[in-house]
């Protein structure tokens, strides 16, 4: 739910993850609204409005008032139930009310609507002419005597129930709002609220920071209680624009397969908030058998191809796009891809890093298909020339051609065959097909380089586009690919850095939410990335949405990914604390989540660092950059003093669930 304001109405938009109008169609497709509630007074003139919200649990304030008039409304959507309170209040002055539910015109939407027992309530369907019908059920009940036009009166509180429910879940839902609704009082208010703030304290319990910078410290958890807000649906993710839409959103409100969908998430896995993250995979899951389709049918290939947008349950919203992309051939059997074949292998930077960050080996099973898909894909699509896999025919930019070696898609094979050979040792399976993936990752083209303004910079393809200024593509073989660390080649790293300081795109309207951690996987000044980071911060809305940019929620975690990347890299399972970090600030930081399934902390105050403690979830091989140098260090596991051990680099064994503290002699 979001709120607004205009002349004399609080507007409440109510929304829902699974609420779709489903056909693989363009411009037929997509999230669609779900209703609004308005709450109507007109006797204010000249009024002023705030809002403020409390994101330690969502509570949020609405304050209207004019001239000897002013009316609260506080609301929370409960994080336990698909429930929304509105509670109004009426300070000195008697204020006439009068509450509606609603939804708006459209004319492939099915609406009903009605008043059973006092409850109102009415249903959005749209079930004609689709692959899946979808509807939603909306119920509303005031907690005195039901009668929508009232005086609200001072000292006297008016509390608004309202249910939401879908299909999806329920084979009818209206049925169960209003089950729902009748069954709320105040005795069940209270205890739900109770229910909802115990929810929100464990989420905020999982993981935290702390550094003297309050913009970056609100950036942070605001775009936390952003993914909190708009993703635990198993089944259906957030779309690009989140928790808010309309029946007309941008590019359908759809997953777009090249950066925006996954962006947002890039964060909630070292941020440990798998709950939220874990969403993200259905719909990547739910496309293969099409994905299959596409990748016999337009390549000639084994493995999965995926267009630049795709919904829920195997739909696909960009399906027989018209206009210009005919003409510039970006549209291929229907399918719209841009010329781009790395739109599946962007699906798993997100798989991969929830691997990595949990060896869950259930979560691998699961998404093994997919893995293999992408694999199977470029087996076949890569030519091999004089000793090197080449990639033809593929675009760095949508629509940029016929790219030859694209740079982003060489680091995201890389990751791919990264990330079936560890599946492949882990889970026991396609041993043999081991040597083959090692083959191509030795083998693969290198990065593609030319020079620029006197420095030696990644181009963005060996033949085709060289460079744009629209957006950071060049460096995301870097971030989200992992195709270069600390550990990597220093000529390699140097041309990296050169890119980085040419390109400068801390604010770029495509994918500053890639810049800033390339930035700092590479060893960028520190001073410089903090400074633009709390600019960046800074150049939003209210709400943590920036400024100019049209994508909706992709920025919401770059604050914090970018931070936990500073404070506890963890890349090619090598833990480095405040690598990349200012020595004369101070910051700290709990249960940051690594690769090797490791929960962090440690702190750094006057340049030393201390307080580092290590959970082993996996009782996996430990390595990490020695937060003392050289010094020797002391480990004590489970609380008892054990071995010590020195070097610039350490490892150490660990066990199922110890907890490991390290301290310099």
């Amino acid at each position: 739910m979001s709120v607004g304001y205009t002349a004399n109405q609080l507007r409440y938009y109510l929304c829902k993850n699974d609420f779709w109008r489903l056909k693989s169609q363009a411009d037929s497709s997509g999230l669609r609204f779900v209703g609004f509630i308005d709450v109507n007074f007109n006797v204010f003139h000249n009024e002023s409005f705030s809002a403020e919200q409390n994101i330690q649990n969502g509570l949020t304030v609405c304050t209207v008032q004019s001239y000897q008039k002013k009316i609260y409304s506080r609301s929370w959507v409960s994080a336990t139930d698909n429930l929304i309170f509105i509670e109004l209040e009426a300070i000195e002055k008697p204020i006439d009310i009068s509450i509606s539910l609603s939804s708006p015109f459209n004319h492939e939407a099915k609406l009903r609507e009605g008043n059973s027992e006092n409850t109102y309530w009415l249903t959005r369907a749209f079930d004609e002419n689709v692959e899946i019908p979808v509807e939603v059920a909306v119920a509303m009940k005031l907690n005195q005597n039901n009668d929508r036009q009232f005086t609200l009166l001072p000292n006297h509180k008016v509390l608004i129930s309202v249910a939401v429910e879908s299909k999806f879940r329920y084979d009818d839902p209206l049925r169960t709002v209003l089950t729902k609704c009748r069954s709320i009082d105040d005795n069940a208010t209270e205890k739900l609220f109770q229910k909802h703030n115990e929810w929100w304290q464990t989420y905020w319990d999982k993981s935290s920071i702390q550094i003297g910078d309050s913009v970056l410290m609100k950036a942070y958890y605001q775009g936390l209680y952003t993914m909190a807000a708009c993703s635990r649906d198993p089944k259906f993710p957030p779309g690009l624009f989140g928790w808010t839409t309309n029946d007309d959103p941008g590019w359908g409100g759809d997953y777009h397969m090249n950066y925006n969908f996954v962006a947002p998430f890039y964060a909630l896995y070292s941020t440990n908030r798998l709950e939220q993250a874990l969403p993200e995979d259905a719909p990547l899951l739910d496309f293969i058998p099409r994905g299959e389709w596409y990748a016999q049918n337009v390549t000639n290939t084994r493995g999965i191809l995926y267009p630049v947008g795709i919904g829920p349950l195997g739909i696909e919203v960009t399906r027989n796009t018209g206009g210009g992309y005919l003409a510039n051939g970006c549209v291929e059997l229907g399918g719209l891809f841009h010329q781009q074949r790395s739109n599946a292998a962007y699906g798993l930077v997100n798989m991969a890093q929830c691997w990595r960050c949990t060896y869950d080996k259930d979560y691998g099973k699961k998404i093994y298909p997919y893995v293999m898909g992408v694999v199977n894909f470029w087996e076949d699509y890569l030519k091999f020339e004089n000793g090197r896999y080449v990639i033809y025919d593929d675009a760095i930019h949508e629509g940029s051609g016929k790219n030859k070696n694209p740079i982003l898609s060489l680091g995201l094979i890389k990751n791919a065959m990264d990330l079936a050979i560890d599946l492949s040792h882990e889970l026991s399976i396609d041993q043999d097909r081991q040597k083959k993936w090692k083959d191509i990752i030795r083998h693969l083209s290198d990065f593609p380089v030319q020079m620029r303004n006197g420095e030696k910079v990644f181009r963005y393809s060996k033949e085709g586009m060289d460079w744009n200024e629209g957006n950071g593509l060049g460096i995301q073989h870097i971030y989200p690919s992992n195709a270069i660390t600390f550990d990597s080649d220093p000529a390699l790293l140097n041309i990296a850095l050169n890119t980085i300081d040419q390109m400068k795109r801390w604010h770029d309207g495509n994918t500053s939410n890639s810049f800033f951690v390339a930035a700092i996987r590479i060893g960028y000044d520190s001073s410089v990335i903090l400074t633009e980071l709390h600019k960046y911060a800074l150049n939003t809305y209210p709400n943590g949405f920036q400024f100019g940019n049209p994508h909706g929620i992709e920025n919401a975690c770059t604050v914090a990914n970018a931070l936990n990347e500073m404070f506890c890299m963890s890349v090619g399972n090598v833990i480095r604390l405040f690598q990349n970090f200012p020595k004369n600030k101070e910051a700290s930081f709990k249960n940051i989540r690594t690769w090797g399934a490791f929960l962090v902390s440690a702190q750094q105050k006057s340049g030393f660092i201390s307080d580092v403690k290590i959970v082993s979830e996996k009782g996996r091989d430990c390595t990490m950059i020695n937060p003392w140098q050289n010094k020797v260090v002391e480990l004590t596991r489970n609380g008892k003093k054990a071995e010590t051990i020195n070097g610039y680099r350490i490892s150490f064994k660990t066990a199922i669930n110890e907890t490991i503290e390290l301290k310099s002699l």
